[in-house]
């Protein structure tokens, strides 16, 4: 990210509340991530040393250090998710996407397809409990999912299985 773009970032944000989340998640729609040079940059412009702006940044799953997808699929894997065959969904996202099976649940980090268009992740809890397993893609959520409606969704996201 250069220098005038995190310069016009920065001025949407004249209140204190919130600035700094407001920002980073405007620099990750930006640049689909939150580069460390980004974070170098902040941290002087801000004044706000850089372990805050990473503790920040690594406390919210929503953030990323790490370059996306297109699409960014998360998997609750909460009690209930869990309980109701979150492992399953995971396993079957990581099948239909290309991945090694197991690779997500064992390493917890994003994966993201050799052609950038999907990053398969995990997440702690949504909060949506009551509808689980819940699988989020991009902003939509999908509640009661189904290892057999999986093609469905990843559809609707431009993904094409090879034999299609």
């Amino acid at each position: 990210m250069d220098e005038k773009t995190l310069d016009e970032i920065i001025s949407r944000y004249d209140s204190p509340s919130g600035r700094l989340l407001g920002i980073l998640s405007d620099i990750q729609n930006e640049e689909r991530y939150i580069p460390r040079e980004s974070l170098e940059m902040l941290s002087g412009k801000l004044n706000v040393h850089l372990s805050q702006l990473y503790s920040l940044v690594t406390f919210y799953s929503f953030f990323s250090l790490e370059p996306v997808g297109d699409h960014r699929i998360t998997v609750c894997m909460g009690t209930a998710c869990h309980v109701k065959g979150a492992g399953e969904i995971l396993r079957n996202l990581e099948e239909l996407l290309g991945f090694p099976v197991g690779i997500t649940e064992e390493k917890r980090e994003p994966v993201t397809t050799d052609d950038n268009a999907f990053t398969l992740e995990i997440a702690r809890c949504f909060g949506a409990c009551s509808i689980a397993p819940v699988l989020r893609v991009d902003n939509n959520l999908y509640g009661y999912a189904k290892p057999e409606a999986l093609p469905t969704i990843l559809k609707e996201y431009g993904w094409r299985r090879d034999e299609d």
